[in-house]
């Protein structure tokens, strides 16, 4: 039976690698291309080391050129950065209140809530775009972190995080005397801080891969973000791979290092998610 095991994990780890090495591949395709001279990006049999390196050129071009990616970064980390505090800050709140106090019609407005998940966002763009001109938030980054300030997926998952907390813990406390946002930051908190920490990279993720929201609510171009820059760059540049691909690394490197920062938490979370399960 041990035997049988072992085989059966050794199976299963050799096919998890393999697929592994093969969703990496194009990963390291781009970043092999963004180091060559250009002729040599769409040679076959693939070189994945360059036989020319040309990387401080490639680089050199993307960084100084028409587009100011130091610029583009700064505005991609702001708005990133503040939609990722609010966002958190809003559905920790929100969460720990549909999951651990009770007022009248709490679960009927978090099935109304829940409800508007099903909803598709881009039905609400003209809505947005014309209540944005209209009370002057459009073309600014403020706009762009209120876009994403409140999520019902960040919601849903860090309130089902907060049911998993015994109810008789809170309620000690309150004997006690401490209130319901004491309960919060010192009780409740600590408890589902890699479920936060999960959503927070997540949150952080989609908001720096963000295209569609940049592109409807941006017009000047000293506030586009890097995902903006980037297809302005790719107009230019486009039919340049190397250029591209360096282009492409630049704008990706900042998650690699949020995710490296951030994957013990992501995998403390998803094990808290499977025990409470």
């Amino acid at each position: 039976m041990t035997a049988s095991l072992d085989v059966r994990k050794i199976i299963i780890t050799a096919i998890m690698t393999i697929l592994g090495v093969a969703f990496l591949l194009p990963f390291l395709w781009m970043i092999s291309s963004s180091l060559k001279i250009e002729k040599e990006v769409l040679t076959f049999p693939i070189q994945w080391i360059p036989h020319t390196w040309n990387a401080i050129e490639n680089y050199t071009i993307v960084w100084t050129g028409s587009m100011p990616f130091l610029l583009l970064y700064w505005n991609s980390i702001k708005v990133t950065v503040l939609t990722t505090l609010t966002s958190v800050t809003v559905s920790c709140l929100a969460a720990y209140g549909f999951a651990k106090i009770n007022f009248k019609g709490r679960d009927l407005l978090f099935f109304i809530i829940l409800a508007t998940f099903m909803i598709p966002p881009q039905t609400l763009l003209v809505t947005q775009f014309l209540l944005y001109r209209w009370i002057g938030l459009y073309d600014t980054h403020l706009g762009l972190i209120l876009l994403n300030s409140f999520s019902v997926f960040g919601t849903f998952m860090l309130r089902q995080f907060y049911l998993g907390i015994n109810n008789e813990i809170i309620e000690s406390a309150r004997m006690d005397g401490a209130g319901h946002f004491r309960i919060f930051a010192s009780i409740a908190l600590p408890l589902v801080r890699p479920a936060i920490a999960t959503y927070a990279i997540l949150r952080f993720i989609w908001t720096w891969n963000d295209f569609q929201n940049p592109l409807i609510f941006l017009r000047t171009k000293a506030l586009y973000t890097i995902q903006l820059g980037v297809n302005s760059f790719a107009d230019e540049h486009g039919s340049v791979y190397s250029l591209m691909m360096a282009a492409s690394v630049s704008a990706i490197v900042p998650l690699l290092i949020i995710f490296i920062i951030g994957q013990k938490n992501v995998i403390e979370g998803i094990q808290l998610g499977g025990v409470k399960g």
